[in-house]
């Protein structure tokens, strides 16, 4: 491949949002171990910078943190055909890795996502996002309060509502936010709280979250402090209690999300970070959280606050890789600055220094690919 202007270490990549940010990125001492050992990357959504991370390690041993800009970034969904997709601020924006498996650029980046299908949906407030068996995509759209997929026609189809929202219509009402999938199937979303009224979730921070099973409609979980990103790994429904800082798993539940018995799951702590947590991710014994500094008056009152008082210790922005053996933070990246607040979080198996390029970049402009291998000209008649 040829070359492309990016960016080494923690500087600024293709595309970066807004060159007035001043940003400072610390992290462990076994960050790097830990990514190459799992032979993985990591990808990042930061909608208040308007940046997507890609967060590997360069050629000389050291971390590489790529930036990209891009449009609100929220949820993140890795699909095994190597698929990345991105819920943006009015699109849902479909990558594809240009690279073959020996195919470098720049002599150092072995993947580079490319935005090759933009679907636009207007300002739907889309939190999470996931992708079915049969790669329809799936992504909650907070400010209807539904699940939806995309439409050819509309900004978007509905496919599920709550039980305790009464029709389609535009009021953030409960606050849908995550979504887990299982089997290649929605199966589990969580909501700041069960209100039918428009902005009634702001009323029921402390502890109005649910979880909800899409089959069924059945709440599965109540009690929760702003409830995000629930996840199925290994046979259990992890999920991040914002509001306190903790992730846990959902008890009560069988090995197949099954409910076990009358009564109401509950959730289980296993690891406190000091942040506001939203983005989950798992990559074998290991859950890698995404935090952000608690902003404005909207998570003020909530039980993070005395948390960290107890800790004495100070809310801070980045990702904490959690062992879950132990429940303890054994590698980390943190930042700080202008940037505050981080979404999602997704691994990015196989590749050890990806990139990205943005929409409307000079770069992706000028670059142009075709599949080699399988073109053919007949140019005899």
């Amino acid at each position: 491949m040829g070359n492309l202007r990016n960016s080494n270490g923690a500087q600024r990549g293709t595309g970066a949002a807004d060159s007035a940010l001043q940003v400072e990125y610390s992290q462990s001492g076994g960050l790097v171990t830990l990514l190459t050992q799992l032979s993985v990357s990591l990808a990042v959504s930061s909608y208040q910078a308007g940046l997507l991370y890609l967060i590997g390690r360069n050629p000389m041993g050291g971390l590489n943190v790529h930036e990209a800009a891009m449009p609100k970034p929220m949820g993140l969904s890795w699909h095994e055909n190597g698929q990345l997709i991105l819920a943006g601020g009015m699109e849902i924006l479909r990558f594809e890795n240009i690279l073959g498996p020996h195919e470098r650029l720049n002599g150092s980046f072995d993947a580079c996502f490319v935005p090759r299908n933009v679907h636009t949906t207007g300002r739907l407030d889309a939190h999470d996002v996931g992708v079915a068996s049969d790669g329809q995509v799936i992504f909650v759209n907070t400010r209807f309060n539904c699940l939806a997929t995309l439409s050819s026609r509309h900004s978007f189809t509905p496919i599920w509502l709550p039980p305790f929202i009464d029709r389609i219509v535009d009021e953030d009402r409960c606050h849908l936010n995550g979504l887990a999938m299982r089997d290649g199937k929605p199966a589990f979303v969580t909501a700041v709280s069960r209100s039918n009224t428009v902005d009634g979730w702001r009323d029921r921070r402390v502890g109005g979250g649910v979880v909800v099973e899409v089959q069924t409609g059945r709440i599965v979980c109540d009690g929760l402090s702003m409830p995000h990103s629930p996840r199925w790994h290994d046979g259990r429904l992890w999920l991040l209690n914002s509001g306190t800082g903790e992730l846990g798993v959902v008890e009560g539940l069988g090995r197949e999300g099954e409910h076990s018995g009358s009564q109401i799951g509950h959730f289980r702590p296993v690891a406190f970070c000091p942040g506001f947590l939203r983005g989950l991710a798992f990559c074998g014994n290991y859950a890698i959280v995404a935090l952000s500094k608690p902003r404005y008056k909207r998570f003020e009152g909530l039980p993070l606050e005395q948390r960290l008082k107890e800790a004495d210790s100070s809310p801070w922005c980045g990702v904490q890789i959690i062992d879950l053996k132990t429940g303890s933070c054994v590698e980390w990246f943190r930042i700080d600055g202008d940037v505050a607040e981080l979404y999602d979080v997704e691994i990015l198996p196989g590749f050890h220094s990806p990139m990205a390029l943005s929409l409307g970049s000079p770069e992706l402009a000028k670059l142009i690919t075709w599949n080699r291998t399988e073109a053919s000209l007949d140019l005899t008649n």
